[in-house]
């Protein structure tokens, strides 16, 4: 990557929320606004791969973003009535950057929205997640992603939903949808849905920020806590999960040494808050179960048994086909593969995992632990059909080719 495409990648992740933010007051047309912020990135890209990366980046792509916006209202003739903003900018109305991000999400979380299109918008505008990225987090089609997310921006400008932080009373309502954008966005660079590379540590590492505003700005949340110890206990082990050349690397392979401690630390503490005071949410189970896996002195010291409990407890509060198939991998570890092949079979009959790569990787791994070989070369061959992501895949085609090799 070279340093032109280094500075812009960095300054996505930290100015994108920021700049949209900015040019929405403006234009007061969020799709306009996302088409002048992106042509200012394009913009940028070319330019500084000519010229050099500028001193202030940010400053540069905020300039850019207004010519944008300029043009794109002379255009439309009405430039006479917001020559002022874009002439001078409303440095009173203008927060700093964490507080845009945080005013884009609670605006894209409103709840005139239905809970799936408050998500998606949230991982488009604020994390500027590509529509097929998205679409496939959902498991939909590109265009049916596409046309949800555009009813979405248009509802939120027909019905003048303000840009503005919401009243505490209103943050109730809203909290899931941000919990669960923040969470896709951290799945998203956790383990790329497409690409050559394993993860994207960028989409990452902005989940983790967003989770830790959302901290500062709710600290009594338990759910708030839950997420922040997930997304810390599960990038806490990004250096192990990939050897050097690139292969994936499974959780008895990795190297334990090569984990950030203190994330897992801070992950655990953060655990026992989120736990403390009643039924613990999703968030706050997902968590529990993920720092039992990075607290493990060794793969073999895993406490399947506890894990398996914490699933059965979440599908309680979360009766997802995602949490029952990630049930039947601990139910493998505690009862064998023959146990949990029922439960993953009725998965597959019940249609909703149908595009879902993991579920039949899971059935593979399951039957070739069983000695049913050919079956399990079956489903390998599906699981590489929708694996996205080059390590995967690879890691896939090396389990098929062993799977098929004479005993």
């Amino acid at each position: 990557m070279t340093s032109a495409q280094q500075a812009v990648a960095e300054a996505h992740r930290h100015e994108w929320a920021r700049l949209l933010a900015v040019t929405v007051r403006v234009t007061r047309d969020l799709d306009l606004a996302e088409e002048c912020v992106q042509d200012a990135y394009a913009a940028a890209l070319a330019s500084w791969t000519r010229d050099g990366v500028p001193a202030r980046p940010g400053a540069w792509l905020t300039t850019a973003a207004r010519h944008n916006a300029l043009d794109a209202l002379r255009r439309a003739r009405t430039l006479r009535s917001k020559l002022h903003l874009l002439v001078e900018p409303d440095v009173a109305a203008e927060p700093g950057p964490h507080d845009d991000r945080l005013r884009l999400v609670f605006l894209c979380c409103h709840p005139a929205l239905a809970i799936e299109a408050q998500v998606a918008l949230t991982l488009r505008l604020v994390c500027g997640v590509s529509v097929p990225d998205i679409a496939r987090a959902f498991l939909v089609s590109e265009p049916t992603m596409a046309a949800r997310i555009t009813r979405a921006k248009k509802k939120i400008m027909a019905a003048r939903i303000p840009f503005r932080m919401p009243a505490p009373a209103e943050l109730p309502d809203r909290l899931d949808a941000a919990l669960t954008a923040i969470h896709l966005l951290f799945t998203t660079g956790h383990t790329a849905p497409a690409g050559p590379a394993l993860t994207r540590d960028d989409l990452a590492a902005y989940a983790l920020d967003l989770a830790r505003l959302l901290r500062d700005l709710m600290p009594a949340e338990r759910e708030v806590r839950g997420l922040l110890a997930l997304l810390l206990a599960g990038h806490a082990r990004r250096a192990g999960r990939a050897a050097a050349d690139g292969r994936l690397l499974l959780l008895a392979e990795q190297d334990r040494s090569a984990w950030d401690q203190e994330a897992i630390a801070e992950a655990d503490e953060l655990v026992v808050a989120a736990l403390r005071g009643g039924a613990p949410g999703r968030f706050a189970l997902q968590a529990a179960i993920a720092t039992l896996h990075a607290t493990a002195p060794t793969y073999a010291d895993t406490d399947w048994a506890q894990i398996l409990v914490l699933y059965d407890e979440l599908l309680k509060v979360w009766p997802s086909p995602v949490v029952a198939l990630n049930r039947a991998v601990a139910l493998a570890m505690v009862s064998g593969p023959a146990a949990a092949l029922a439960d993953v079979e009725a998965l597959e009959r019940d249609g909703r995992l149908a595009t879902y790569r993991y579920l039949p990787a899971i059935r593979a791994d399951l039957l070739r632990r069983s000695g049913r070989r050919a079956e399990a070369a079956e489903a390998y061959e599906r699981a590489i059909a929708l694996a996205g992501n080059d390590a995967e895949r690879a890691f896939l085609a090396e389990r098929l080719t062993e799977t098929r090799r004479p005993i």
